[in-house]
């Protein structure tokens, strides 16, 4: 008897597996050479299944040896355009050609091969693929109640996050560090443990890397070249909460099904975020709203009636496009980070669809400022009118997020009225920040400090700061200091050969600047400047001009050098150091270590923000001075 087995039925390990039930005791096993270049083209890739497969060649290989069967190898290998058309079924039709000319019992695990074959009049062996009941993985005996996620690499000591949300540390679990065998084993079960569990699937497979969702646990697994060593990283969640638990529950659930609504939630990762929005899935689904979620990979912890879905085809727009089909009253999006997904976000929430978005954001104010040039400025309130913020498993901030056309804190003139997007601190009424274009920019205006007072100096002097200083510094050639006088008034002082540059034929230019910025501008030279070359002036806007200027109080220490901005580089020309590793100061402040090259000099390149720290303190005028580190 001849048995031709196809990929599918080698990998499953079914061969030896029915061989050693007796049913192909004694028969020639002829694998097709076909089978052999797909095993190793997916095994080169990083693929488990390619190894699978190895493995099973190699106990076919002990049967044979052992006198339980002959095993032949037949076949040519497939050419690389074979190989390219795999997908269209070209590797699966050479080993059918081979069954058919041996006139061989073709075995197969794949429905689609059994019944193609049968169709073309071939004896098939259909062999479904072993389902076994999965116990527990290994990798589970790292956990206990207190944790939530466990770290393994090859050659390093097993680690893990324990503690309570907003309090985890990162601590050891055991003394010595894990061998590479024992990390391959641990790998493997948990990718065999996905396929073979009800419980489990894989969420991704790339060369290199393996996300698995496996009952409670996501479970990542790199492996070389994509990373240095064996690596696998299980995330279980340790803590189920419900909205109740929170504070201000009442108002946020009132608000949540008053209707619709856009929703961030935001805060640093391990704070709480996802288990935050597992409680306000698991409420509005329980009060009569349909909701669905939209994860890659899928880990949010909720009940069935919820479906969880991934990318369709790749792409999380596909995944929107079949939602808005199945009509979900909630989406939960976790987590939105490239700026597709917040497109996508902004696209259903358009089409009416409540939305919660969960971001990553170190304060609250930052979420939204993710949406800043994702989506028009005036549809912002539109996409998300409130945002949560969690902080150590707790609500710490709720923003409420709208629009009014008002003259913007800080300004007076009426015809300075705009569209504003104010955010309110929603427990309070308290509006915090201000949100809308001057001069051709958005900007975000704090109207309270840190500590929730009205802020020392408003977010609109310091950006009328700005833009007076980069307009006149569009003019100007030198160093430039700007000084308001009120909210409506500043003085500008420039170098004296600057003045008429700045000021225009008949004052034409100033004028056009101070149309555009709205407010008043005075231009003088540095020596009216009563601060000047003083730390006096760099607190009002500038930076202390003069040749012994800059915070050191006196001429720095180190070789004085004078640099050349030429169209692409910033060159410092350095008289021996060659080689040497040096500092670069201005003024005697630390600017940035560099390397003398063998030529003498050093190049910072333009547009870096060494580059445009270093070309602001030539404008200044303070000292550029280089001292050997």
């Amino acid at each position: 008897m001849k048995v031709v087995p196809d990929t599918s039925v080698v990998i499953d390990g079914r061969v030896s597996a029915t061989i050693e039930d007796g049913q192909f005791e004694g028969a020639t096993i002829s694998v097709p050479e076909a089978v052999v270049a797909e095993l190793e083209a997916q095994a080169n890739d990083g693929y488990e299944t390619g190894w699978d497969g190895l493995g099973e060649l190699k106990r076919l290989a002990e049967l044979a040896d052992e006198g339980v069967i002959d095993l032949e190898y037949v076949g040519d290998r497939p050419s690389a355009i074979e190989r390219g058309h795999a997908s269209e079924g070209e590797i699966d039709a050479l080993i059918r050609d081979i069954a058919e000319d041996l006139g061989a019992t073709f075995v197969t695990s794949d429905i689609v091969q059994a019944e193609v074959a049968e169709a073309k009049g071939l004896d098939v062996e259909y062999v479904s693929p072993e389902v076994r009941e999965v116990g527990t993985l290994k990798i589970e005996g790292f956990f206990d109640d207190r944790t939530m996620s466990v770290h393994l690499k090859t050659d390093a000591v097993p680690m893990a996050k324990r503690g309570a949300l907003g309090e985890m540390r990162y601590e050891p679990i055991a003394d010595e560090p894990i061998d590479e065998e024992t990390m391959d084993e641990y790998a493997r079960e948990v990718v065999d443990g996905a396929k073979e569990s009800s419980g489990g699937f894989i969420e991704l497979s790339e060369p290199g890397m393996k996300i698995v969702q496996f009952r409670d646990y996501r479970i990542a697994i790199a492996r070389p070249p994509f990373s240095d060593g064996i690596e696998v990283t299980a995330v279980r969640p340790i803590a189920q909460t419900d909205i109740e638990d929170y504070e201000h529950a009442d108002e946020l659930k009132e608000r949540l099904l008053e209707h619709q609504r856009g929703v961030l939630i935001s805060g640093s990762p391990g704070a709480g975020k996802s288990t935050f929005a597992q409680a306000v899935a698991r409420y509005i689904s329980d009060n009569d709203y349909s909701v669905k979620t939209m994860e890659k990979p899928r880990d949010l912890q909720v009940g069935p009636e919820i479906t969880q879905y991934t990318e369709l085809g790749g792409e999380m727009a596909k995944t929107a496009d079949a939602l808005l089909m199945v009509r979900p009253d909630y989406t939960i999006y976790d987590e939105v980070r490239k700026t597709d997904d917040f497109e996508v976000f902004a696209d259903m929430r358009l089409a009416g669809v409540g939305m919660i978005g969960v971001v990553h954001a170190t304060r609250a104010i930052d979420a939204l400022q993710r949406l800043v040039g994702r989506v028009e400025l005036g549809m912002i309130p539109q996409v998300v009118d409130t945002v949560v913020y969690i902080e150590a498993g707790e609500v710490a901030k709720v923003y409420d997020v709208k629009t009014e056309v008002k003259v913007p804190a800080g300004l007076t003139e009426e015809d300075l009225a705009r569209p504003v997007i104010l955010v309110t601190d929603f427990h309070t009424g308290e509006p915090e920040y201000e949100i809308y274009t001057f001069n051709r920019q958005v900007v975000t205006v704090p109207l309270v400090d840190e500590e929730g007072g009205p802020a020392n100096e408003s977010g609109v002097d310091r950006i009328a700061k700005q833009e007076i200083e980069r307009e006149i510094r569009s003019i100007a050639r030198g160093y430039v200091d700007v000084q308001l006088k009120s909210q409506d008034r500043a003085v500008v002082y420039v170098d004296e050969d600057d003045i008429s540059s700045v000021i225009g034929k008949g004052g034409g230019r100033i004028t056009d600047v101070e149309n555009r910025l709205g407010i008043d501008i005075d231009v003088r030279t540095h020596d009216e400047n009563p601060h000047y070359g003083t730390s006096a002036s760099s607190a009002n806007g500038g930076t202390a001009a003069g040749s012994g200027g800059g915070g050191g109080g006196g001429q720095p220490e180190g070789q004085l050098v004078q640099p050349e901005i030429t169209s692409r580089h910033i060159v410092i020309p350095v008289d021996g150091h060659h080689g040497e590793t040096v500092e670069v100061q201005a003024g005697g402040e630390y600017l940035f270590t560099a390397t003398v090259s063998r030529g003498g000099e050093i190049q910072v390149s333009r547009g870096s923000a060494i580059a445009d720290e270093l070309e602001r303190a030539i404008d200044q005028k303070r000292p550029i001075t280089v001292v050997p580190s």
